[in-house]
This record gives structure tokens, sequence and C-alpha cells, in this order.
């Protein structure tokens, strides 16, 4: 604001207002700034005290992914012996010999 008592204008007025705004905004990415720096240094502080903890798992991926293989095999055999065996009036175990599925694949195709 001017030092003497003058009127001012509306443009002044205007041309203060906005110096003023562009200095709040400037302390306020300021004191960002410095939040965020602290911030940072808090985390790093944290971290340099406690180390990672690593989670120990109790079945790996690996053995994971075996497993759920088998499962899938096993829902495989299953579904076929209860398919060819209830569903089909047949023998379930005759659902696993290879004889079975060759007289399939030679109806499918059309062979003798």
């Amino acid at each position: 604001m001017p030092d003497n008592k003058e009127p001012i204008s509306r443009s002044e007025r205007r041309e203060l207002n906005k110096e003023n705004q562009k200095k709040e905004r400037q302390q306020e990415k300021e004191q960002k700034k410095k939040q965020k720096e602290e911030a940072k240094q808090q985390k790093e502080k944290q971290n340099d005290e406690n180390p990672k903890k690593y989670r120990r798992r109790i079945l790996p991926i690996w053995l994971r992914i075996i497993i759920v293989l088998v499962i899938c095999a096993v829902a495989l055999l299953a579904g076929l012996m209860i398919g060819y065996g209830i569903i089909g009036d047949g023998n379930p175990t005759d659902a696993l010999k290879i004889d079975t599925w060759q007289h399939i694949i030679d109806i499918v195709t059309k062979t003798e």
C-alpha cells in the first residue's frame, strides 16, 4: 500500500491484489516444498531405523503352480470318469484306457 493517503484507482488496487496473490502463491509453494522435504527425510530416517522385513511364504510360488496343475489334472480325470461312467452308462475305469480313446478318435475321424 502506498504511504500517502491519496485515493488509489481501481486498476492500481487490482495490480496490488495481483502482486499480493502472486507472493502468497509463491509462499505456499515454498511451504509445500519444505513439507515434502521434511516428510521425505522422516521417511528415510524410518527406513534406516526399520529395515525392510521380508515375508516368508509357507509354500513357494513354484510349488503353488505344481499344486494347481495337479489339481487340474485330477479334476480332468474325475470329469472323464464321471462323464463316461455315470452319464454315459459305461465303466468309469474304462475312461482311463487308451483303447477307449482310440475307439472314440476312430469314430470322430470315421476310420475303421
